[in-house]
């Protein structure tokens, strides 16, 4: 389901508080690294049972330890209340 679409206000109150991520365009871009494989790949299923849960998938790449995410409602049309959520919940994992 199309979470509501964030306005340009809303989306920097949401960088101003997850200042490691990045706007391009009508996604939001963060690169995580970690000590090794193993620890990018634990990450990475962790962030997929989010994903799952909120029925609402990233686009992502892994080279070894780092994992650079991007994250946007395409059905929404752009930034939306489910980047939101799912950034907040990603975000409490890398603590």
């Amino acid at each position: 389901m199309p979470g509501t679409r964030l306005t340009d206000v809303e989306i920097d109150e949401l960088l101003a508080a997850h200042p490691d991520w990045t706007r391009d365009g009508a996604m939001l871009r963060r690169r995580f690294e970690f000590e090794d494989f193993t620890d990018a790949f634990g990450f990475m299923s962790r962030v997929a049972l989010i994903s799952e849960k909120l029925f609402h998938h990233p686009e992502w790449s892994n080279v070894y330890n780092r994992v650079d995410i991007g994250i946007t409602d395409h059905d929404a049309g752009g930034l939306s209340s489910n980047d939101r959520e799912w950034i907040e919940r990603v975000d409490r994992l890398s603590r």
